[in-house]
């Protein structure tokens, strides 16, 4: 008897606990989750820049991850049958704008009605940037493109300039209180933290630039206009937006011209062997051979580290 009434027992327990598992797995659609989960919010984002502002927003209260691997150039990069499951899944979609063409599509075909999307340079005042080309291949390119040689393009490099950094980690911030209003206040406070760290960049910047001698800096593509333009430089890139462009003779033997006749010492250069863009900074923000350090898709080494932008300028 006493046999039997254990052994109903230990199906009851194992039954009631069947029961709440499986009704905690249909449960999942009151949590605080765009998408009706209890699980922490599913951020997706573009390349490293809007990670890390992502990231730092978030705290630990999200699963950010970045769609581009490092290494990549976000010009080229097209997302995978994989990425497009990640993008249809977000709580929260975060691209910079400008860079990513191919995003409007991605979000068309990969639709939900309950995620935010934030496109985090929008309503910032952007600048112009050229597409040189090789001489010789002007025409084709032009073609291929859609610009001819030295057309202005639209310049997405905003993030470089830490006040207009300040406003993308704001529009981001935004996202993530309309997402899950039930954590803003936490949101604000790591928004507010991270905000202030920009803010104390920026005014270094502002200390450690404004006696320069030499406002001129040359670079191997056209990647620093807006932090040239925030502190009073002058960018002089050897070639345009894209850093897979190549400078014309004509446009090199200017440059030639430009360095001696200014005594350049350094040329800024992206480490082929490394990722696109540029990180924060000018002097300092480079190795003793002239590399500039990578922020735009990231080294493998900084993203599996989650060093900070701020941290490594």
């Amino acid at each position: 008897m006493k046999t039997s009434m254990k052994t109903s027992m230990k199906k009851a327990v194992a039954i009631s606990a069947s029961l709440a598992l499986l009704l905690a797995a249909c449960g999942k659609g009151e949590g605080s989750g765009a998408n009706g989960s209890d699980a922490r919010l599913s951020v997706v984002t573009t390349f490293y820049p809007m990670y890390e502002f992502s990231k730092k927003v978030a705290g630990d209260l999200a699963d950010v991850v970045a769609l581009i691997p490092a290494g990549t150039e976000p010009h080229d990069w097209e997302p995978s049958a994989q990425d497009m499951a990640k993008v249809k899944e977000a709580d929260v979609f975060v691209y910079n704008g400008i860079v990513e063409g191919w995003v409007d599509a991605a979000l068309a075909s990969a639709p939900n009605d309950k995620r935010v999307v934030v496109r985090a340079s929008e309503g910032l005042t952007t600048l112009e940037g050229t597409t040189e080309e090789e001489e010789g291949a002007a025409d084709e390119d032009a073609h291929e493109h859609g610009h001819a040689e030295g057309e202005h393009a639209e310049d997405p490099h905003v993030w470089l300039d830490p006040e207009l950094a300040q406003r993308e980690v704001a529009a981001i911030e935004a996202a993530f209180e309309q997402a899950d209003p039930a954590n803003k206040d936490a949101y604000k406070k790591n928004a507010d933290a991270y905000i202030a760290e920009l803010k104390s960049l920026d005014e270094a910047f502002e200390t450690g630039l404004k006696d320069v001698k030499t406002k001129q800096f040359v670079t191997q593509h056209a990647a620093f206009g807006y932090l040239a333009h925030a502190y009073g430089l002058e960018q002089v890139p050897i070639a345009g937006l894209s850093p897979e462009q190549e400078p014309s003779p004509g446009k090199m033997a200017e440059i030639v011209e430009f360095a001696k006749a200014h005594q350049v010492k350094t040329i800024f250069f992206r480490d082929a062997g490394r990722s696109p863009g540029c990180a924060y900074g000018s002097g300092r923000d480079r190795s003793e051979d002239g590399r500039a350090k990578p922020v735009g898709g990231a080294d493998g080494r900084r993203q599996k580290k989650r060093d900070s932008i701020i941290s490594a300028s």
